[in-house]
């Protein structure tokens, strides 16, 4: 993976400082995820430094394509999720400290000198989709969807007979 995604720590100046990305398929890539077939995301990040704080919005917007779970046909699902995060550095000292508000806290380590956002924006994407993934009232493949409605499969061309074992014993409590 490229260095997309990165804020660098050291010599990012105080107040607020911007940076725009995008993802596509390519992303989801690197992380090994089959159920993304393709994206369109574009990411917006704020980061405010003051001090020993650090702030980072991220603003993430665009769609993602993935398989309906009902006709298995490409999927175009919206995606709109907002990260809010504030950094601390140091170790977790109390599992209390995972939430300031509406923020969630990540800690680095004192010496860091980036945030990778990567991983954590892989998460809050695929956190984002929903759980069952289908076409809206008539969106699937109708013939797909022939086959679903009646649970027919083609019929075979001959009946093939099949050897029942329990034949002999219909009759027996007659």
């Amino acid at each position: 993976m490229d260095n997309n995604f990165i804020i660098p720590l050291n010599g990012l100046a105080a107040g607020e400082s911007r940076f725009s990305w995008h993802a596509g398929k390519e992303f989801f890539e690197g992380f090994d995820n089959t159920e993304i077939l393709a994206a369109d995301l574009d990411i917006e990040v704020v980061a405010e430094k003051s001090g020993r704080y650090l702030g980072v919005d991220c603003e993430v917007d665009g769609k993602v394509t993935v398989e309906c779970d009902r006709c298995l046909e490409d999927l175009d699902i919206m995606v709109g999720t907002d990260i809010m995060l504030s950094v601390k550095y140091g170790s977790e000292e109390n599992p209390e400290d995972h939430q300031e508000g509406e923020r969630e806290v990540l800690f680095i380590p004192q010496d860091e000198a980036e945030l990778d956002l990567s991983q954590i924006i892989y998460d809050y994407v695929c956190l984002s989709l929903p759980m069952q993934r289908v076409h809206g009232d008539g969106g699937c493949n109708p013939e797909t969807m022939r086959y679903y409605a009646t649970g027919e499969v083609e019929a075979q061309e001959e009946p093939v007979q099949q050897d029942n074992p329990f034949a002999a014993l219909k009759d027996m409590f007659k």
